[in-house]
């Protein structure tokens, strides 16, 4: 089936483009090769990687989504083969005016009646922006209740809990636990050593595919980016993306 991914989260700066990269990673591992769009109007940090080709999409003018841009997104998803992937990165800025477009427009309802299977993936983060978060994903989980929706929780600000209770025992999961696909954790770690190499990795805009040939890494932090990448990859394959 013809799949659309796309991530979706009002808070810039939480890791979107993260996870748009692992989520591709992970079907370049398995042989696939999805097609890539990146509509962040201020940071394509998504299509600055090499191996990704993600192709940049300007949906934003004057302050408002260029829907003929949009259009034209949807029409070579469409047109696109039987088993295309699609997985297609946005900025913070383009967070309320894509969702206002989707939702005017019944953008899931069309791809349904095409054949096509969306999944929302948003991104929660620990520390000061869970709050803001926590509002981006309620306010999808409310306006699509058809569309199976991803959710990462980021751990790099800190671990996601609110007087003491993590995500899975909110209100906000309980209600919506059905339409919540999958829970995929990106795990806090030390910050001098896993979080010093992700970052670099990062920075660099490389993949782990590629970390593990890349000059200016020492043994150790190949060894715990591997493992990092075993623990994330493990969680993607069995959310059954």
């Amino acid at each position: 089936m013809k799949q659309v991914h796309l991530i979706l989260q009002g808070k810039g700066g939480v890791g979107k483009s993260l996870v748009a990269s692992l989520i591709t990673q992970h079907f370049l591992a398995k042989g696939l090769a999805p097609i890539c769009y990146d509509t962040d109007p201020v940071n394509q940090t998504y299509a600055g990687y090499k191996d990704f080709g993600a192709i940049r999409l300007e949906l934003m003018r004057d302050g408002n989504i260029d829907q003929r841009q949009f259009d034209q997104l949807i029409e070579a998803i469409i047109n696109a083969k039987d088993d295309a992937t699609f997985i297609v990165d946005n900025g913070a800025a383009t967070f309320v005016p894509l969702c206002a477009y989707m939702f005017e427009n019944d953008v899931a309802g069309f791809f349904k009646e095409h054949g096509l299977q969306l999944v929302i993936h948003s991104v929660l983060t620990g520390g000061q922006a869970q709050a803001d978060t926590m509002d981006g994903l309620a306010s999808l989980l409310d306006h699509f209740k058809s569309v199976p929706v991803v959710v990462w929780l980021n751990e790099f600000f800190g671990r996601i809990e609110r007087d003491g209770r993590k995500f899975e025992d909110s209100k906000l999961f309980r209600d919506n636990q059905e339409q919540i696909q999958a829970l995929i954790r990106i795990p806090e770690v030390r910050k001098e050593t896993f979080g010093a190499d992700m970052d670099q990795m990062l920075r660099q805009k490389l993949t782990f595919k590629e970390v593990k040939e890349a000059a200016g890494f020492t043994v150790m932090a190949k060894q715990r980016l591997a493992m990092t990448w075993r623990t994330i990859d493990g969680q993607i394959a069995a959310a059954n993306l």
